[in-house]
C-alpha cells in the first residue's frame, strides 16, 4: 500500500529519479555519486537472491567513496566496448513517508546500444530505495536495484 506526501515533495522525488536517470545515460559519471549521501548503500541484486533474502549481490557498495572509485575504474581502468544506456523509469511509488525520510519504489528498464549493432534490452526490475532530505535536496540514502532475470551479460559496467 503506498504512503502519501504532499505535492512538492513527490515533485521533488520525481525530479530526483528523472535527474538520475539523465546523469547515468550522459555517461559524465562523476554526477553519480552525488545523488547519494556520504553513508550510502547501493546494490545491483537479482531478483530471487533479494526475495530469499540470500546477501549475495552483483555489485554492492555502502560509501560515496566506493562510488567515487567505481567511477574511477569505469574511466580510467575497465577496458569493454563502448555501449551507450537508457533508462526508461516508472513514476515512483511512496511505500514509507517521515519528515525527512521516503522509502520508495519505481520499475526501470536499462537499453543498450553497442556502437555497429541495434538497441537490446539491457537490464529491467525495480528500484527500491531510501530517499533523505538534506541541505541540498533529496538524495539517496540506499538504492537496491533489484533485476528480474537471473541472466545478466557478461558484466555490467554502468550503474543502472
Amino acid at each position: 500500500m503506498a504512503a502519501s506526501i504532499n505535492f512538492e515533495d513527490w515533485l521533488a522525488l520525481s525530479q530526483l529519479y528523472a535527474d538520475y536517470a539523465a546523469a547515468v545515460d550522459s555517461g559524465n559519471w562523476d554526477l553519480w555519486p552525488e545523488f547519494f549521501v556520504d553513508d550510502c548503500v547501493y546494490r545491483l541484486q537479482p531478483r530471487e537472491n533479494h526475495e530469499r533474502g540470500f546477501p549475495l549481490a552483483t555489485l554492492a557498495f555502502t560509501s560515496k567513496g566506493m562510488l567515487k572509485d567505481r567511477v574511477y575504474g569505469i574511466k580510467e581502468t575497465l577496458f569493454h566496448d563502448p555501449y551507450y544506456q537508457r533508462h526508461i523509469v516508472g513514476a515512483p511509488v511512496v511505500r514509507r513517508a517521515e519528515a525527512d525520510c521516503i522509502e520508495s519504489e519505481a520499475n526501470y528498464a536499462v537499453l543498450r546500444t553497442k556502437l555497429s549493432e541495434a538497441s537490446t534490452v539491457f537490464n529491467v526490475g525495480r528500484y527500491i530505495d531510501v530517499v533523505v532530505r538534506t541541505p541540498g535536496g533529496f538524495k539517496f540514502a540506499s538504492r537496491e536495484c533489484i533485476y528480474d532475470s537471473e541472466m545478466i551479460p557478461n558484466s555490467i559496467i554502468y550503474p543502472i
